[in-house]
């Protein structure tokens, strides 16, 4: 997967000493969880995340040529309460996610994976809490079959009141003729009465 990478970041990650961090961004109905791999507070692009420091660990961040569908993982320990009912409460799959990949002294990040949330279970022994959030690639998306039909009822799902598909019970078994004479001596093209007998020729040639 190829990548921007400013100037700057080059210049850091040539320094005789490079610290690297990670920051993640879940971006859920409610609001935006945003934690970095840090302590304390840290910005990044004008948004402010919270340091996780040891509680915070990602996996999965795997680079392949070609367009495979890859997942990583993200695992935050020692959750405070509000993360955890966040977790209990609110429909997390397919919510925007991103890991990104940032370097000390230099002024931006660099987006490591990008994609959507798949799962979030958590675990709970009575002391602490764990949740390992696996976003998924959006190419994943390509893989899972498109439960869709072409009905008036699957179109309203999407988009209601819109009328486009509310005749498509109507054309079952309908039959419909084109090229021939109907019954009442008209042809079915227009109900011209040239005699076109769907051959490709005309009378008298």
């Amino acid at each position: 997967m190829t990548r921007t990478v400013s100037e700057g970041f080059k210049a850091a990650l040539t320094a005789p000493e490079v610290e690297v961090y990670f920051a993640v961004e879940l971006l859920f109905d409610s609001g935006a969880v945003r934690l970095w791999s840090g302590y304390g507070p840290r910005v990044i692009d004008g948004e402010t995340y919270t340091g996780g420091g040891n509680l915070l660990s990602i996996s999965g961040l795997d680079e392949v040529r070609d367009l495979e569908a890859k997942s990583a993982n993200v695992t935050l320990s020692g959750l405070n309460s509000e993360i955890v009912a966040l977790a209990l409460s609110e429909y997390i799959q397919g919510r925007p996610a991103r890991i990104m990949l940032g370097v000390e002294g230099a002024p931006d990040v660099v987006v490591a994976f990008s994609g959507l949330i798949d799962t979030m279970p958590l675990e709970d022994d009575g002391t602490s809490a764990t949740i390992t959030v696996r976003i998924e690639s959006k190419l994943a998306t390509l893989e899972r079959p498109r439960m869709r039909r072409y009905t008036h009822e699957s179109q309203q799902s999407l988009h209601p009141g819109d009328t486009f598909f509310s005749f498509v019970t109507d054309l079952q078994d309908k039959e419909i003729t084109w090229g021939r004479k109907t019954n009442s001596g008209a042809a079915a093209s227009g109900g011209s009465t040239s005699g076109y007998q769907g051959n490709g020729k005309e009378n008298g040639r």
